[in-house]
């Protein structure tokens, strides 16, 4: 038997098992929750100033001094009405908010509390605009909103918004840049950076950027139509080097159904590791998102994943990061993709992406999760979200007690999609995928009383080690965090499996 999605349910602790457990040093504390996970009380256009860490889609940060930025798609979740709607008060709503749609902005100073700042601009630039729409006559919708916007300083005392405009569903798409003085704006159209059309190999959404160790500046952009593609900028400028120049491609994922798309790149590079990292994020993005990543020597590629696959070679690729997910004592979360990721003064990095509340999808909270580095240099992400939790150098009394644990794997091949979409609600975490089984970890290294399983901690490097029938998990980076589930802050583990999938615990109070 292995920890799975099946067979780890016949390791659930019971009460015998705990008898032969000593009491741990260290103990899960009671601690409130930021916030709530459902908004449906702060979503109208009345309470912008209270949605710091809601309606957040497609997130980009960077930090500015001491200040983190982030920037977003303009999704926002409108609850149904419990009674009938009046229009003229709801038309005079959206009047006093007329720059809805072009790009939502925060802050924060510590990651964990956010400020919502307002639209970054007063329009959708016509230029733009010309563009998607003169490509689709009559098509409603065609670039009526501003998606997946990326900051750059440009270290010139001036920053670049970059953003793109398209009609969904098609690659009729621009992506743009903006210029300020300020990371808050006001921000001034400059002009198209890559404009693709339904002739073009790739789709112009989704840009990130990175400058090079040898100061060589890149753009990775693109989605399902197409995969992700790599172009060089003219760091003074911003914009391609060649006119016109819309890249190599960098990833690509073969089109098995409706489904299989693979979006949203983030690039960044870990001194640490001398590496190159690139995010992307696979499936529809209400329901079974998830994200993975390769990385390269160069920031132009090739990326090469886990198993030493080409990013480009139309393979599935991993590890997975995140998927649709659910801990005991929620109803989970699905949607849980197209990551941002920023590094702080000390260099460790974040990764922020949107999660949709299961049994409200519309609903997109802001899902920011400490990234930790396993022994091979590859990321893995904090099964929990980042509140500040004070760290702690744990010993191997510390872990005696129950445990929660997720194997974070990909969506099962049969799903039924309708449109390239799961249908909205719970369905994603139906039955015993990416949920979390309970185990009893002993003193005495056992797990649950039986002879088959068992457990060790490496304590000077903080790695946790499993072994449960034959299949050894080695290398769990162990660490303090919050417990969003039960509101407590606890031991948290997060790492890889020999598969290359996630694997995450946290010891329950």
């Amino acid at each position: 038997m292995k920890i799975n999605h099946i067979s780890l349910c016949l390791y659930l602790a019971s009460a015998s098992a705990m008898a032969g457990c000593s009491a741990e040093r260290f103990k899960p504390s009671e601690s409130p929750n930021p916030w709530t996970d459902d908004y449906t009380e702060v979503a109208d256009m009345d309470s912008t100033h209270r949605w710091g860490t809601y309606n957040v889609h497609d997130p980009a940060m960077i930090k500015v001094g001491d200040t983190y930025y982030m920037y977003s798609t303009d999704a926002i979740y409108f609850p149904r009405p419990k009674e009938p709607v009046d229009t003229a008060k709801m038309r005079k709503r959206m009047r006093r908010h007329r720059h809805t749609g072009n790009v939502q902005m925060r802050r924060s100073k510590d990651l964990v509390n956010w400020e919502f700042i307002g639209w970054a601009l007063p329009e959708i630039p016509q230029e733009t605009v010309d563009w998607v729409r003169g490509l689709n006559p009559g098509m409603r919708g065609a670039a009526s909103n501003v998606w997946a916007p990326y900051m750059v300083d440009a270290g010139d005392g001036t920053y670049r918004l970059y953003y793109c405009v398209s009609a969904f569903g098609r690659k009729t798409s621009v992506i743009a840049m903006a210029t300020a003085t300020d990371p808050e704006g006001p921000w001034t159209h400059q002009g198209c950076v890559v404009k693709t059309d339904n002739e073009s190999p790739m789709n112009a959404i989704d840009p990130s950027i990175i400058t090079g160790k040898d100061g060589r500046q890149w753009m990775h952009y693109g989605s399902y139509f197409g995969g992700l593609y790599c172009v060089e900028l003219d760091p003074s400028t911003g914009f391609t080097i060649k006119d016109g120049d819309q890249g190599h491609l960098v990833a690509h994922r073969q089109r098995l159904s409706g489904a299989d798309n693979l979006e949203g790149p983030e690039i960044i590079y870990s001194p640490e590791h001398d590496m190159y990292y690139l995010f992307g994020t696979y499936d529809p993005l209400e329901s079974t998102y998830n994200v993975r990543v390769a990385r390269s020597k160069t920031p132009e590629g090739p990326f090469t994943d886990f198993f030493g696959k080409i990013m480009s070679d139309t393979t599935e690729n991993f590890p997975i990061l995140t998927a649709p997910y659910r801990f005991d004592g929620h109803p989970g979360w699905v949607g849980t993709g197209h990551c941002g990721v920023v590094a702080d003064a000390d260099g460790h990095f974040y990764m922020a992406h949107q999660g949709r509340y299961a049994p409200s999808p519309g609903m997109m909270d802001l899902h920011l999760r400490r990234i930790y580095f396993t022994p091979d240099g590859w990321p893995v992400v904090s099964p929990q979200r980042y509140t500040a939790t004070p760290q702690h150098q744990f010993r191997k009394n510390d872990m005696a007690g129950t445990w929660e644990i997720i194997r974070i794997r990909e969506p099962r091949a049969n799903e039924e999609f309708t449109n390239g979409l799961v249908p909205a609600g719970t369905r994603p975490l139906d039955g015993d995928w990416n949920r979390s089984v309970s185990l009893s970890f002993c003193n005495d290294g056992s797990i649950s009383d039986t002879e088959t399983a068992n457990w060790d901690l490496d304590e000077e490097n903080q790695l946790l080690n499993l072994t449960i029938d034959g299949e050894v998990i080695n290398n769990l980076v162990i660490f303090a965090g919050h417990d969003w589930e039960r509101e407590a802050d606890t031991i948290l583990f997060a790492g890889l499996d020999s598969d290359g999938r996630t694997v995450w615990g946290k010891r329950t109070i």
